[in-house]
């Protein structure tokens, strides 16, 4: 435990942690008033691994049950670390080890189409529908929601997200409109539906295309929509309005450029293009290793400063920046209670490793939108100065009024 007690003791200023180790010997760390959490660890090289990799340690311990929580939650541990982040990082060996990551960023996000098509699989062919179906809305949109009230249902803010987008597209009857990462239907559905618009979705998940179709097929929108199992970089244009949502943070920092080249390129010259990304408040990073690992390989949330020099180097303009901050806790914060509710069916499906697994991710990302630096950015893109709007009132006016009103 001395080294890791050497760790904690300068981590631990806010809030106190108990750890008792497993020789039953409990040590606590403490600073001013905050949350209290109390760990056990059941192994006992945990201690050193925590010290030297304490992302990736504390995540597969808590998922191999040889770290176990005493009279506390997950969030009240996450809780915990957000309210001692700073302290955290400016440890010398943390700060180390975070500089050593960033030196290797580039291969970690090194998504060739290969590559990009095997970190889809990961996430999306190699899991149950029915797992996504357990903890996300009814039209099962897997990003960020936008909550206009704070009483909003899933369902209602997942709806509210959709009219927003559609509000800044500026759609019409008619216009062609590519979805870059098409996810389940569920968007495309919606414009097509709402604004008699004609969509091209692209995915790279097998799975995503299937059940995207099957739902086209079922609405009757088959002479609108059709979805291709496709890398971005293989589509040919132009189209009126582009949309990507969540989706970007797959590309990569190094692939920037080609992504904003190519929307460039597929955008007609009075088009607009909306991108909705996670993002971060804070300066350049790595991503997280246990994520990057376990949940989203080739993964990357970029700083602002990294997207904009990138979108800049492309001729486009920038006509709206808006960045959602606490929409994203409040939406992830839901997919736990509906996963922790149909948790017993998860164990069914997978075992209880992977719930463990589960519940971490769902509750380290609600964290990093509710105490660290997470938040989300949409961008609105376009070739000429002058084609959307000169202020921002549309798009409040456009969302109430409904996407299928916005030619008018």
């Amino acid at each position: 435990m001395f080294l890791l007690s050497h760790l904690l003791r300068r981590f631990v200023r806010n809030g106190t942690l108990t750890v008792i180790a497993p020789d039953g010997k409990s040590h606590r760390f403490g600073g001013t008033p905050g949350p209290v959490v109390a760990i056990r660890l059941h192994d006992r090289s945990l201690s050193r691994k925590i010290f030297f990799r304490p992302e990736m340690a504390v995540g597969e311990a808590y998922m191999d049950g040889t770290l176990t929580l005493e009279g506390c939650t997950l969030h009240d541990f996450f809780h915990l670390f957000g309210a001692n982040r700073r302290s955290f990082l400016g440890h010398p060996l943390q700060a180390t080890l975070r500089w050593l990551s960033r030196q290797f960023r580039a291969l970690q996000q090194y998504n060739h189409f290969g590559r990009a098509r095997k970190n889809s699989a990961h996430h999306y062919d190699n899991l149950s529908r029915e797992l996504f179906q357990l903890f996300l809305d009814r039209d099962m949109q897997y990003t960020c929601a936008y909550y206009k009230r704070p009483d909003d249902t899933l369902e209602q803010a997942q709806e509210n997200k959709m009219r927003h987008l559609g509000a800044k597209l500026l759609l019409k009857p008619g216009q062609k409109v590519l979805d870059i990462g098409s996810g389940w239907g569920g968007l495309a559905i919606h414009l097509a539906r709402e604004a008699g618009v004609n969509v091209t979705g692209v995915t790279l998940s097998k799975e995503q295309l299937q059940l995207a179709t099957e739902r086209v097929q079922a609405q009757g929108l088959d002479d609108q929509i059709q979805f291709l199992l496709k890398d971005y970089r293989e589509v040919t244009g132009p189209f009126d309005r582009i949309v990507s949502v969540g989706m970007m943070e797959a590309v990569g920092v190094r692939y920037y450029g080609k992504f904003f080249g190519k929307v460039r390129d597929l955008l007609a010259e009075d088009g607009v293009a909306v991108i909705h990304c996670i993002g971060k408040m804070s300066p350049p990073s790595s991503a997280g290793p246990w994520l990057r690992k376990y949940i989203f390989p080739g993964a990357y949330t970029p700083a602002l400063s990294e997207v904009l020099a990138a979108v800049e180097k492309q001729g486009l303009w920038v006509t709206d920046i808006e960045i959602l901050r606490l929409h994203y806790a409040e939406t992830l914060k839901e997919w736990d209670r509906r996963f922790q509710a149909n948790r017993a069916r998860v164990a069914e499906l997978y075992d209880e490793r992977f719930c463990r697994m589960w519940e971490f991710y769902l509750a380290a990302c609600e964290a990093v939108f509710r105490h660290g630096s997470g938040m989300v950015f949409q961008l609105q893109l376009t070739r000429r100065r002058d084609v959307v709007p000169l202020t921002r009132d549309y798009i409040s006016t456009n969302r109430e009024q409904g996407t299928h009103r916005l030619a008018s």
